[in-house]
């Protein structure tokens, strides 16, 4: 089935759009979970996360990419587990002592959504400068946080070429944002 029938679904409010989605979509979303999370029953939560998203959020959003839409969901999801879990091992002194220290330092909140828009938007211009397989690589590397080997493997490029492909990349990547004005 199609994204847009897919989607269509979900605007008419029909739960056989999720049945499909995952159909479509399912395993994808597991492994780039997994990738992150590194637990295969975290990666099915975060996969079924991803679903209820799905439902919540089309409508009134139409995704015009459904699949990049899904994984940056999922994605976001893994993400924030692996947060969690590792907020999950801080101490309780640890803990206390930051929300103390909360009360004096202002917060830089705000700064920081600007700031990761703005990277956002400038990593978007950089990986438009690079060649589609580039591109591509760098975007199942960083992005879906598959392995070199897998990455690789799936763009039909040798392990040994695909990592210095990739070490090229950082280093433009490096120099175009301090072109920008990041500092690095």
């Amino acid at each position: 089935m199609e994204d847009s029938a897919i989607i269509e679904l979900y605007w008419r409010r029909d739960e056989e759009a999720v049945a499909r989605t995952r159909e479509a979509y399912g395993p994808r979303l597991r492994r780039l979970a997994e990738n992150i999370v590194k637990s295969p029953e975290d990666a099915e939560e975060c996969e079924n996360d991803t679903y209820l998203r799905a439902w919540e959020h089309i409508p009134p959003q139409r995704p015009a990419r459904f699949f990049p839409w899904l994984a940056k969901v999922c994605r976001n999801l893994a993400l924030g587990r692996l947060e969690r879990a590792g907020a999950e091992k801080r101490s309780a002194a640890l803990t206390e002592w930051t929300a103390e220290l909360d009360a004096c330092v202002p917060d830089p909140l705000a700064d920081r959504v600007f700031e990761a828009r703005e990277l956002g938007r400038t990593l978007s211009a950089f990986l438009r400068t690079l060649p589609e397989t580039d591109r591509a690589l760098f975007a199942r590397r960083y992005f879906l946080c598959e392995s070199l080997r897998e990455a690789a493997a799936a763009l039909g490029l040798s392990e040994s070429k695909a990592k210095s492909s990739l070490f090229r990349s950082r280093n433009k990547l490096r120099s175009y944002l301090e072109k920008e004005g990041f500092s690095l």
